[in-house]
């Protein structure tokens, strides 16, 4: 793979890759997630499960809910669980477009991550991110957690996409990563059976 510049990044820390379950997951809370990785360092790793909506709940109604100027006016769309941490808090992945001073995280190319009510707003506004969505919670890990779960084979990693994090239906999610990373599900199947 061609890279177009070199950083300082550590390689072996996923920050910004998808993670793609796999059917050795072995967690019911993550069949068939996909999560983008939005923080993994040696003694953490934090990441946005990107496919998972919360059963009736779309973003107008969350934000009628918090309150949020315009919120009728939010993208009727849906309210994503993140991950089984921190359930009540939301965190919101967006294009580059918008940017809150000393909150908002750079996850990969074109792709943040705010956690304040300002995103909200934004969203909400005449002005809005080109691209967001909304997730309650995240999945996170502790030391050691995330890379044992690696070796496990209970994770595929690939790089991010764009496209497949903001346009594709989340029920199809899981079946895109899959495909950008050369597997189809019967053969991932098929390989989990013989671990």
């Amino acid at each position: 793979m061609d890279r177009a510049t070199d950083t300082d990044v550590d390689e072996s820390f996923l920050n910004g890759k998808l993670l793609v379950a796999t059917p050795s997951i072995g967690d019911p809370r993550f069949d068939r997630a996909v999560i983008l990785m939005c923080d993994h360092a040696a003694d953490h790793a934090m990441g946005i499960v990107i496919n998972k909506p919360v059963e009736g709940l779309r973003m107008p109604e969350l934000f009628q809910q918090l309150d949020i100027a315009g919120g009728k006016g939010a993208p009727d769309r849906p309210v994503l669980l993140g991950g089984p941490v921190d359930r009540d808090r939301g965190f919101v992945l967006h294009s580059t477009d918008f940017h809150a001073e000393d909150s908002t995280l750079p996850v990969c190319d074109g792709i943040l991550l705010t956690a304040t009510r300002d995103v909200l707003e934004a969203i909400a506004s005449d002005h809005p991110p080109r691209r967001s969505l909304m997730a309650l919670g995240y999945a996170g890990w502790g030391a050691g957690q995330l890379e044992n779960e690696l070796a496990a084979n209970a994770w595929l990693v690939t790089d991010p996409d764009e496209g497949l994090i903001f346009d594709t239906e989340d029920a199809g999610k899981w079946e895109a990563a899959l495909d950008l990373i050369g597997v189809t599900p019967e053969h991932l199947s098929m390989i989990s059976g013989h671990a």
